[in-house]
């Protein structure tokens, strides 16, 4: 099974060739069939630059140019409209994920079949490093709210990273989401329409260089819509949108 890692990049010139390094290189010597796409959110800096250099020198590494707007959540949908694999994690270029989790969780994918594959940094094994602690409270308050209204046990819903089978992406589309709240849109729609899945503890550390790209005060109204928006579809929908649901 191919694994296709995507990671948006914008204006990450201090860490996207060191991330896309790191990634690959765990994942051959794991020897796991992938293909690593970097999404160039209109980058003005020197990330298009470094990224030409690196696919000279990783075969399995492709850039491609944003085509919607800038956006987070805008790069990787343009990502899952180009990835060849059967499956695909979304992945930060300034290297706060860790490549070990990509193993971990390509091989419980596999081995126990699930449609998708979610982290949490808040479960035994789970691991966060200067988390800012504004943040941290806004976190844990935002995932106790989702996890109530949906009646979850999972306790990291706006983790961005995860997993998900190629079959399942092309099952949770259409998106909405346009930045950061696609990390909650992708999993909801999972939860939603009865997709199977499981967590596994995953590790985060905050960017040694750089600025942060999610800006909580511009993202807060942006998330209630897309958690509304999977509200209704739960309670409004009748089951329409269930995975091999069974028409007449």
């Amino acid at each position: 099974m191919k694994l296709s890692v995507l990671i948006p990049a914008y204006n990450e010139e201090d860490s996207v060739g060191e991330t896309v390094r790191e990634v690959y290189d765990v994942l051959t010597k794991e020897n796991i069939p992938h293909e690593i796409i970097v999404i160039n959110d209109h980058s003005t800096d020197r990330t298009e630059e470094i990224l030409n250099k690196v696919v000279t020198e990783i075969s399995s590494l492709r850039k491609i140019d944003n085509s919607f707007p800038n956006g987070f959540g805008y790069a990787v949908r343009c990502g899952l409209n180009h990835f060849k694999g059967d499956c695909v994690a979304i992945f930060m270029a300034d290297a706060s994920d860790s490549p070990d989790d990509l193993v971990n969780f390509y091989r419980a994918l596999v081995e126990g079949n699930y449609d998708a594959v979610f982290g949490s940094r808040f479960i035994s094994g789970g691991k966060t490093v200067d988390y800012p602690p504004v943040k941290l409270c806004i976190n844990r308050l935002a995932n106790s709210l989702i996890r109530v209204l949906f009646g979850l046990k999972y306790n990291d819903i706006t983790n961005a990273f995860k997993m998900y089978r190629a079959e399942t992406i092309e099952g949770l589309k259409p998106f909405l989401a346009a930045h950061f709240n696609l990390t909650v849109e992708l999993p909801l729609k999972v939860v939603v329409r009865g997709y199977s899945y499981t967590w596994l503890p995953n590790q985060w550390a905050n960017r040694k260089t750089g600025a942060t790209k999610l800006k909580l005060k511009e993202m807060g109204s942006r998330y209630i819509f897309i958690i509304l928006y999977c509200l209704m579809e739960k309670y409004l929908t009748r089951r329409d949108y269930m995975k091999n649901k069974k028409t007449n």
